[in-house]
């Protein structure tokens, strides 16, 4: 019985970890599920998304190791977590239907808000055996553990995520001629009107490649998705960067070294979700580009 205990206690904390990690990966994922479905507005969501996924993890990490603090208070905050998850299920079930995807495990695992429902209450019993049956592991720092791991897991995810700030970006330069690059590659689309994911890349980085490549399979897979590629330096040839990322296809212009490096901030990759002219968000890695993303943040509504 108690081999069983710990093997439940761990297998509940690693549903708890992985429904973090799913949901942090992007984290613009989960934002946008909550402005989606509950209508909550972007910056409200960005901090919700980010201490639920903190304290999510801290609670994965303390089952885990049966780290329940006096009273068994984690596992019965995990218990309420659970509760106030599936109210949301059943709302959204009301709301959307049963095939939608919850959000649960971000866009790693698709599950309807029944299936969820039927998960959350296989979690909430095995809590409930834990709670009247297991012990937590006691030693003199019990009770101050718990809650500093929590507190510390909560604001290390507002440190490595920080809330994104809103601001406007000068578009201006992409429409400026300049000689410097032989010809003016001006855009034939307003970049400042409606929803475009803008990558600033470099040629000669072997990140942006990568970053290139991924963005010619998404538009290869599907092209009404509106991404939009910058090229920055000067008339050098593009024929290796064009060899790596198969990238030719994903509309794009050139920019002379000042201008690129103003508003690429000299990072590269930098890839900026831009909403009429307004910077909703920023990718924290090119690996984070993914395709369902971009659809569930072209049907959120402003």
């Amino acid at each position: 019985m108690r081999i069983l205990l710990v093997l439940l206690s761990i297998i509940i904390g690693a549903t708890f970890l992985y429904s973090a990690y799913t949901k942090l990966f992007p984290i613009h994922s989960f934002e946008l599920t909550m402005i989606e479905y509950i209508r909550l507005p972007a910056k409200l969501a960005a901090i919700l998304a980010r201490f639920f996924t903190g304290l999510e993890a801290s609670l994965g990490a303390l089952i885990i190791l049966h780290l329940y603090g006096r009273w068994k208070w984690v596992l019965k905050v995990a218990m309420g977590l659970l509760v106030g998850f599936s109210g949301y299920l059943i709302w959204l079930w009301v709301i959307a239907g049963n095939d939608v995807n919850c959000g649960c495990f971000g866009d790693a695992i698709w599950m309807s808000p029944g299936a969820s429902l039927i998960k959350n209450g296989a979690m909430m019993a095995i809590i409930w055996l834990l709670i009247k049956y297991h012990q937590s592991i006691t030693f003199k720092w019990t009770s101050v553990v718990p809650l500093s791991v929590l507190i510390s897991a909560i604001a290390s995810i507002f440190i490595f995520f920080p809330v994104f700030s809103r601001y406007r970006i000068d578009l201006k330069p992409l429409y400026t001629a300049d000689s410097t690059l032989g010809t003016t590659f001006i855009p034939n689309i307003d970049l400042n009107k409606g929803k475009h994911i803008i990558a600033f890349v470099s040629p000669s980085c072997i990140h942006c490649r990568r970053a290139g490549l991924l963005m010619h399979d998404i538009i290869h897979h599907n092209p009404s998705l509106p991404i939009y590629m910058v090229i920055g330096g000067t008339t050098s040839d593009l024929k290796d960067f064009w060899a790596a990322s198969k990238a030719e296809d994903v509309p794009h212009t050139r920019l002379a070294t000042e201008p690129f490096m103003k508003l690429s901030k000299g990072i590269f990759p930098t890839i900026l979700w831009v909403n009429n002219g307004m910077v909703e968000g920023e990718l924290l890695s090119y690996k984070d580009l993914d395709e369902k993303v971009l659809e569930k943040w072209m049907k959120a509504k402003d």
